[in-house]
């Protein structure tokens, strides 16, 4: 899978970022889905020094700065600029940094300042947030997702097998539209995986006999999300005689998407079935799990009583 990168440019819109220096190379790419703010490299240490992440320089960092003599701010800046990080970020506004500035044109380095003086802390949760999700890993399949009592679910199955009529029926019972036919699952953290679609189809979902609908027109905002953390993966399959499975408790199952281990079950369809409802069960059912209850133990306890 190739890296993937943003450009130094990309910041500067989504963050409303004020260019001091570096105006000819916003192009710069970025690759790491992390920040770094340095403090031993400015005495020198650079044995950890992660250079192809953005620097951000908080007020910490800047007062310790103005506190040097010009000879002493030549070394310490230099010695950093000479590694060329893809930019430098100021959350603590522009006045004073004149000589931040030489540096950084001097190296083609993007000098960024925050719009308004904002808490450096706060500012690295926003934007780490950021970067991961542009830059996680990803994957495509085929499918629909859909937040289901605010849980991503995925619904696969063979085309043709009723993934976005039943998609259409969970809208109408007040769910949201995630993706249709294509989903991007996005890997945040060994245990998170993310759920999206590809843009070009945003909102659209496709009914056979139908043909293309916007559920946003046609149903309100209420209808569609951007994105959701997937919970549960359901593979709907054609109606097999004597094959579902009844016993009082289902053993766990998983589907595995770049890495990560996600619970899967599959629904059989037969006319008649409310597989929407079937859904909505499944998705109640994972939601007690996490909270530590079992139907099915809860009712050999009640057995037992007797």
């Amino acid at each position: 899978m190739s890296v993937k990168e943003i450009r130094v440019e990309d910041l500067v819109r989504q963050f409303s970022l004020k260019v001091l220096a570096g105006e000819d190379h916003l192009q710069k790419a970025i690759t790491q889905p992390r920040v770094h703010r340095p403090g031993l490299e400015f005495v020198g240490h650079f044995d950890f020094f992660p250079t192809e992440r953005i620097q951000i320089l908080g007020r910490k960092e800047i007062n310790f700065l103005h506190k040097q003599t010009k000879e002493e701010r030549k070394i310490r800046i230099g010695n950093i600029v000479h590694y060329h990080p893809p930019c430098f970020i100021v959350t603590t506004g522009e006045k004073g940094l004149t000589y931040l500035r030489h540096h950084c044109n001097e190296e083609g380095i993007p000098l960024l300042v925050t719009e308004i003086p904002e808490t450096t802390s706060e500012y690295i949760t926003k934007l780490d947030a950021y970067l991961v999700k542009k830059l996680a890993e990803e994957t495509y399949i085929h499918g629909v997702c859909i937040n289901v009592f605010g849980m991503g679910i995925l619904l696969r199955g063979d085309s043709g097998v009723g993934k976005s009529e039943t998609a259409h029926t969970l809208i109408g019972r007040g769910h949201r539209l995630v993706a249709d036919d294509i989903v991007v699952l996005k890997k945040l953290s060994p245990q998170t995986l993310l759920g999206t679609h590809d843009e070009k189809s945003k909102e659209f979902l496709a009914l056979r006999s139908i043909g293309l609908i916007n559920v946003v027109r046609s149903y309100g905002l209420k209808a569609f999300q951007n994105e959701t953390r997937i919970s549960l993966d359901i593979e709907l399959t054609r109606w097999q005689k004597d094959t579902l499975n009844n016993e009082l408790e289902q053993r766990p199952e998983f589907k595995e998407y770049l890495g990560v281990k996600v619970p899967s079950i599959e629904i059989q369809l037969q006319p008649g079935r409310d597989v929407a409802g079937l859904i909505e069960a499944a998705a109640n059912n994972w939601y007690l799990r996490q909270q530590g209850y079992s139907a099915a133990s809860d009712f050999m306890h009640r057995l037992e009583e007797e």
